[in-house]
């Protein structure tokens, strides 16, 4: 298994945060991994993209440039990381703000509105969690269980009260795979 993905969207979607749960859900489970952030000069609502590599094998370099998957938060991110996946690879759109169709037909497309399905849940900070819920369940690359764990450990005992939120959110993000 060797999975190098791309996600990309707004400063504070919660792009980053995303990234390094996955790394470290990875971690735990004990795969090699590696996360690589990208910030554009504005502290929120800039560009950002990470990536991602979670494998079997040790990871050579941690720029990933042929996306086995992308993860798309917003509309400018479509445009710039769709190019980048493999062929049979994947890419995650978040149609609450992307209204655009990806033009590709030798990849799988999943269009899924977290913004709305975090609105439902009652929380719009956990749509980086929706999103991350559909790409787990369709890769199986690490469980749910570990990126729960990591939730623990990244938000601490003050903060983990939003931890059914967020495992909520997960689960609902799958529901779209």
């Amino acid at each position: 298994m060797h999975e190098e993905i791309i996600m990309a969207g707004f400063g504070g979607q919660g792009v980053m945060s995303m990234g390094q749960l996955l790394a470290y859900a990875g971690m735990l489970e004990g795969k090699e991994v590696s996360w690589l952030p990208s910030y554009g000069p504005e502290m929120r609502g800039g560009t950002a993209n990470c990536s991602v590599i979670v494998s079997d094998e040790p990871v050579a370099s941690p720029i990933v440039t042929d996306a086995t998957a992308v993860i798309i938060m917003n509309k400018p991110s479509l445009g710039k990381f769709q190019d980048t996946v493999i062929p049979g690879g994947a890419i995650f759109i978040n149609s609450s703000l992307v209204d655009d169709k990806c033009s590709r037909e030798d990849i799988d497309i999943y269009y899924i509105p977290a913004n709305d399905v975090a609105d439902e849940i009652g929380n719009n900070k956990v749509a980086n969690m929706v999103m991350l819920g559909a790409y787990i369940k369709k890769t199986g690359i690490v469980s749910t269980d570990s990126v729960i764990e990591s939730l623990k450990k990244v938000l601490g005992p003050s903060k983990a009260h939003l931890i059914p939120v967020n495992e909520e959110a997960l689960k609902r993000g799958a529901e779209f795979v």
